[in-house]
């Protein structure tokens, strides 16, 4: 059986490396997890947390799965964000997805791909809803913007859970933001869809 050996390799390197900076890291994240940030991204491997924002080990709270949706039946994702607001108290969420999203270009498609289509369902009702707005668009635009505004309606859904709105109503600092990550530069834009109790 194969055990990974080059991985554990990695990790001791990783960890001596960490250790040799700042002698004290592991044992201070040991005791405890305060981030101020909760990021619901894509599953996609080209997209790592906080490594695209320069962050340390224990400043984001994460939540991952295929195409960043957020609905409100995803018992796992909710409970995440009710841990980040309720218990952590994280000030920001934060919705990234990225251009060249796998499960975008899936939704896009007409064709069946199994399992999954049941959640990329959610993807082809944002597209629905748009319609209008990829008139005259090239297939890569259609699938740029498609990521877009995917990340907008999940920005909405979690604005509207029961979760964020009692967190406001407590008068809890809670900001929702989302944002987009081109792999093909790194880069992360903001696209002007923040929300909070002030808005």
């Amino acid at each position: 059986m194969k055990t990974l050996k080059h991985l554990f390799d990695k990790n001791l390197a990783w960890a001596t490396s960490i250790n040799k900076e700042n002698p004290g890291f592991f044992s201070s994240l040991a005791k405890q997890q305060a981030p101020k940030y909760l990021w619901i991204g894509c599953s996609d491997s080209r997209v790592p947390a906080t490594q695209i924002v320069g962050l340390s080990p224990g400043e984001i709270f994460v939540h991952r799965n295929i195409a960043n949706v957020v609905i409100h039946t995803d018992l796992n994702c909710l409970s995440v964000i009710q841990y980040a607001v309720d218990v952590l108290k994280v000030e920001h969420i934060i919705v990234c997805g990225h251009y060249d999203c796998g499960g975008i270009t899936a939704a896009l498609e007409n064709h069946e791909h199994g399992l999954i289509d049941n959640w990329l369902r959610h993807i082809k009702d944002v597209y629905r809803f748009n319609a209008e707005k990829f008139n005259g668009l090239t297939h890569e635009k259609k699938l740029d913007l498609l990521c877009e505004l995917n990340v907008t309606e999940q920005v909405k859904n979690i604005s509207n859970t029961t979760i964020v709105q009692n967190a406001w109503k407590n008068g809890q600092e809670l900001y929702v933001h989302g944002w987009i990550y081109n792999i093909k530069n790194g880069i992360l834009k903001d696209l002007d869809t923040s929300f909070s109790s002030n808005k």
